[in-house]
């Protein structure tokens, strides 16, 4: 069991792999209030994660990229579940403005694509996941708990 702040590196061979990562972490009690930051390049994955998270969550109907809306909210089971893109994120008003403080602050999973484009903003996530894609498609992911829920979510 990684202790908090040890990365733990993974190998996604396949989509079949990031499928059966999602689900286990879906199988974790602790999801439920956790917030995990997604970091990786444009390809790396981040999206086709977080889709497999959201169906393995039982997540119903088209699940899309909150790359111009900033957030997508989802609901799985009474989990309120907010799927963030950053990318496009540039005005810090736009977060008061959104209501994003209040969203963090209360219950649900958070899950944020891009979190550096909101730094400063942001709470401390329970899960940074790194996804990096090597020259034969495979990806090396790296899971860093940064709290109690994170390191629960990877044991």
């Amino acid at each position: 069991m990684p202790i908090v702040g040890s990365p733990l590196p993974l190998e996604w061979s396949s989509e079949d792999d990031t499928l059966a990562f999602a689900q286990a972490l879906a199988g974790r009690p602790a999801l439920r209030d956790a917030f995990i930051e997604l970091r990786g390049d444009l390809g790396a994955g981040k999206t086709t994660f977080v889709r497999h998270l959201l169906r393995a969550l039982g997540v119903q109907g088209r699940i899309k990229s909150p790359t111009y809306a900033v957030v997508e909210p989802h609901e799985a089971q009474g989990l309120p579940i907010w799927h963030f893109d950053f990318y496009r994120f540039s005005d810090p008003r736009e977060w008061e403005d959104a209501g994003f403080r209040e969203v963090f602050a209360g219950p649900g999973l958070k899950l944020a694509e891009w979190p550096d484009k909101a730094a400063g903003l942001l709470p401390r996530a329970d899960l940074v996941l790194r996804i990096e894609v090597r020259t034969d498609g495979s990806r090396e992911v790296t899971a860093t708990p940064q709290s109690g829920i994170g390191r629960e979510l990877l044991t």
